[in-house]
């Protein structure tokens, strides 16, 4: 049992420093590896080392989700485990997502209000130096053209978003039928 310990600890920094970014690899976009993709350092929340339940840490400033960093029992069965790891590359890949899709967005609302300022003649900064904004009217056609431009990749994300829940549902119903088992079933006794 003292050996398990430290294997434990190691475990949990190994896990802290994924995700505080050092050496952690989020899963690939749908399609090929883009340069402008945006960093994938979710955050350097570490739970408490004697926690024993999943921690919800702050949002990320690429996705504005909140990484949730997930408890590993030292008695974990290999469908618990098989559980917690599908949880854990769904969670990264929807961090991944959403923080290229963020970064997306923002760069081509910029150089939408760009060449709509420079098409009325008018600057990036107002007179009084405040950066200079287009009416409710106009960013609604750029909402409305973004929207249209990455409806294929949204259906994609929902689809894919829907397979894994399902596989989640499922593989947390295997578990909880796995732990009644496991309290239902006969204790061997040692015989001496």
């Amino acid at each position: 049992m003292a050996s398990r310990r430290p294997a434990r600890r190691l475990v949990l920094t190994a896990l802290c420093r994924a995700f505080s970014g050092r050496g952690c690899q989020l899963a690939p976009e749908r399609g090929a590896e883009r340069r402008d993709a945006a960093p994938s350092r979710v955050s350097r929340f570490c739970p408490p080392r004697k926690s024993r339940h999943d921690w919800i840490g702050p949002p990320d400033k690429y996705s504005n989700l909140r990484p949730i960093h997930f408890y590993i029992p030292e008695n974990e069965s290999p469908l618990e485990q098989k559980l917690r790891e599908l949880r854990q590359e769904t969670q990264e890949w929807n961090q991944q997502f959403w923080a290229d899709q963020n970064l997306t967005f923002h760069k081509e609302k910029e150089e939408f209000v760009r060449s709509r300022l420079k098409a009325k003649g008018l600057d990036l900064r107002t007179e009084s130096g405040q950066k200079a904004t287009l009416n409710a009217e106009e960013m609604a056609d750029f909402y409305k053209e973004f929207l249209s431009k990455n409806f294929q990749k949204h259906m994609y994300y929902n689809r894919d978003w829907y397979k894994r829940n399902f596989a989640i549902t499922f593989f947390m119903g295997k578990v909880a039928l796995e732990r009644i088992w496991n309290k239902l079933r006969p204790k061997q006794k040692t015989s001496s």
